[in-house]
């Protein structure tokens, strides 16, 4: 039997309060006390603190005061940002994975598409972390660690414009399918060794992502507004 992971209350802190962000529990804009939080998670303002310091840097919480803070906004700026890197380096990416995957990268990427469930409604964190070990076993059959790195540390902020989308448009069964195809055929270009369609097929991918379609929401909602 594995034994289950020891955190540190600091640790512990983060992971519960970046996984309320990321399942939309703390909503873009909504405040976060210090001292609530701290009371509802059993540990003291110090570790919640330190969690909260860790998220501003990744991007993902404002600390407005010394007690409070708030859950970073969702902008079109930023989604056209994140979309624009993805657009240009997951391709990449998926064309190294398929000229440098070995024999365990075929065997991960096999494993982590059987995995996967469908991105809809308001996705739970299991299908948000499935879909993600998918796209990471693509990125670490590249062998590059440096856009390992880069990608995987887009990955959180992306996974919230993800749950926008989601929250105001259910895919159609027929856009599960497509996407489910998608990342199908990423697998077996990448298992068969072909660097130009799994390049094709991830630039398909992301063009047509929750990202993208989210971008365009922002986009519609802020020029609304004037």
């Amino acid at each position: 039997m594995t034994p289950k992971p020891v955190f540190s209350k600091s640790e512990y802190a983060y992971e519960e309060i970046k996984r309320r962000i990321l399942t939309d529990e703390l909503p873009p804009g909504a405040p976060v006390s210090q001292e609530g939080i701290a009371a509802e998670l059993g540990v003291s303002t110090t570790p919640v603190r330190e969690a909260l310091k860790r998220l501003a840097t990744e991007g993902l919480m404002v600390l407005a005061t010394h007690r409070d803070a708030r859950v970073t906004d969702l902008t079109f700026a930023e989604a056209q940002s994140l979309y624009e890197v993805r657009l240009t380096i997951d391709p990449l990416a998926a064309r190294w994975a398929a000229d440098r995957r070995t024999e365990a990268d075929v065997a991960a990427l096999r494993e982590a598409v059987g995995a996967l469930h469908p991105l809809t409604g308001a996705a739970g964190i299991a299908a948000l972390t499935a879909h993600r070990e998918f796209h990471r076993a693509v990125y670490r059959a590249s062998h590059n660690t440096p856009l390992i790195e880069i990608l995987d540390g887009l990955w959180d902020k992306a996974d919230r414009y993800r749950q926008f989308t989601l929250k105001y448009r259910s895919d159609s069964e027929a856009e599960v399918e497509r996407v489910r195809g998608e990342h199908q055929a990423l697998a077996d270009a990448v298992a068969d060794g072909d660097g130009e369609r799994a390049e094709e097929v991830m630039r398909l991918h992301i063009s047509q992502s929750l990202g993208r379609r989210a971008m365009e929401e922002l986009r519609a909602r802020e020029t609304a507004r004037g």
